[in-house]
């Protein structure tokens, strides 16, 4: 009987389908594994080096009013409309944001402190009050327009009765048409002008950061610390008269 030759065997092959082990993976102890994913530099230099508030303008414009163009405001707002002239003032002497102003109500007006008490509406949670006290000038002109004492003495004490009753707009707009009438003009000319001016005259009456950070509702002391930087102008100019 003839026997048939036995077949060589095959060598072993891949599985089909079988998935290539990557480099690097358990199992492989020949193979490299990945190093350290490295961050990105862009992103890491956003942490490192945060835009902070400046107060001038990348081609130099100044961002906040000196305090003679602050008194040509308010000297201005005399003129106008009586509830605009007081929201003026407020925003002046209090150094407050435009929507905080906006969100005052009655019985937040302290004649007896001296003070008015602004909700901080950049924090990140509500209900966080802060007092800035002011001239007596504004508050009598609060009292005088807007009859504080009557609506204090009445039930609910005001809590519900804002000063302004505006839009935001509409109090943009107030501000704007008292700055083109005192011929004001460009960056500084707003509400952020008053702002960032209120905070420079302060800095330069030698009020510390510290407490120019409360009234201003500032998180950080560094935000707050850019206004001693633009005493030097404001002193350089003061120095300039004294040689005309």
């Amino acid at each position: 009987m003839t026997r048939k030759p036995i077949a060589a065997a095959k060598p072993a092959g891949k599985k089909a389908g079988a998935r290539r082990t990557a480099p690097g993976t358990p199992g492989r102890p020949d193979a490299a594994r990945p190093g350290p994913r490295l961050p990105s530099t862009k992103a890491s230099a956003s942490r490192t080096a945060p835009a902070g508030m400046q107060l001038h303008t990348l081609d130099g414009a100044r961002k906040y009013l000196t305090a003679g163009e602050r008194d040509l405001f308010l000297k201005t707002a005399e003129r106008g409309d009586r509830d605009a002239r007081t929201f003026c003032m407020t925003l002046a002497y209090a150094g407050c944001r435009l929507s905080e102003a906006l969100a005052l109500t009655a019985d937040r007006i302290d004649l007896a402190a001296g003070v008015l008490v602004f909700e901080s509406l950049k924090k990140r949670r509500p209900g966080i009050y802060r007092a800035v006290p002011v001239p007596s000038a504004l508050l009598e002109a609060l009292d005088l327009v807007h009859g504080i004492r009557e609506v204090q003495g009445k039930r609910g004490k005001g809590q519900d009765v804002r000063l302004w009753p505006w839009s935001r707009m509409t109090a943009w707009r107030q501000v704007h048409a008292v700055m083109e009438a005192a011929k004001l003009s460009g960056v500084k000319a707003s509400p952020k002008g008053l702002r960032h001016g209120f905070g420079v005259t302060a800095v330069s009456a030698g009020i510390p950061l510290n407490l120019v950070q409360k009234w201003l509702g500032h998180a950080q002391l560094s935000t707050t610390a850019i206004y001693a930087d633009a005493v030097g102008a404001e002193e350089q100019d003061i120095a300039q008269r004294m040689w005309k």
